[in-house]
């Protein structure tokens, strides 16, 4: 029976993405093979359970939310995912999955939404981002860019006018929390005349104390 390493399973408000705003339920991978500078879920580096698909798929099911997020950690590492997103697609619900941007995300299942993080120099991770994706990219597929200083904003823009991204699917970017101020990326946004959308991580806006299960 396949299985996967779960590090937490629960049910929040999406504090990213087009979907911002609404009720989803999170599945959390263990592991990833990055390590950001500003991470914020370092502890699914390596806590974690081997659970059935089954199990998963009917805790899933017991919150009775039409929106999954498949999440990590890193989740395209383990190989059962495949088999869980069609799962649950094919039991109705609206699946998301968020994978750093690193990791081929051809054999994703064509029904996924999948949010594909772009590392920029900030992250200590610019050099694994896997340009071999974005032509990959459709319109139910997104891009997110984690900013945390000028030099990062500046490189995403070098990107998305070198590939052509702004063609092919919404952007989002982020602010590194704590580092700069939300305000000053949106005036970024602003003067750059780029069609994109900015993000402040709902979540943590609504449970600031929390610092898992949100």
């Amino acid at each position: 029976m396949s299985a996967l390493v779960i590090n937490e399973i629960f049910h929040s408000i999406q504090g990213e993405s087009t979907h911002a705003g609404r009720p989803c339920v999170f599945v959390r991978l263990t592991a990833c093979d990055l390590r950001c500078s500003w991470c914020d879920t370092e502890y699914a580096f390596h806590e974690g359970k081997k659970r059935d698909l089954d199990e998963i798929v009917q805790e899933v099911l017991d919150y009775r939310c039409d929106l999954v997020e498949v999440t990590g950690g890193e989740p395209l590492l383990q190989s059962a995912v495949h088999e869980l997103m069609a799962r649950l697609l094919d039991l109705g619900k609206t699946v998301m999955l968020e994978t750093g941007g690193h990791r081929d995300i051809s054999a994703v299942d064509p029904r996924v939404h999948r949010i594909v993080d772009v590392k920029l120099p900030s992250s200590g991770e610019s050099h694994r981002v896997r340009v071999e994706n974005f032509p990959l990219l459709g319109e139910r597929d997104e891009l997110k860019f984690v900013v945390q200083d000028r030099v990062d904003f500046d490189q995403a823009l070098e990107l998305i006018e070198r590939h052509g991204l702004a063609e092919r699917c919404p952007l989002l970017f982020s602010p590194v929390s704590g580092v700069i101020e939300p305000a000053e990326l949106a005036d970024w946004l602003l003067a750059s005349g780029l069609r994109a959308r900015l993000q402040l991580q709902l979540h943590k806006l609504l449970w600031p104390e929390a610092l898992r299960g949100v």
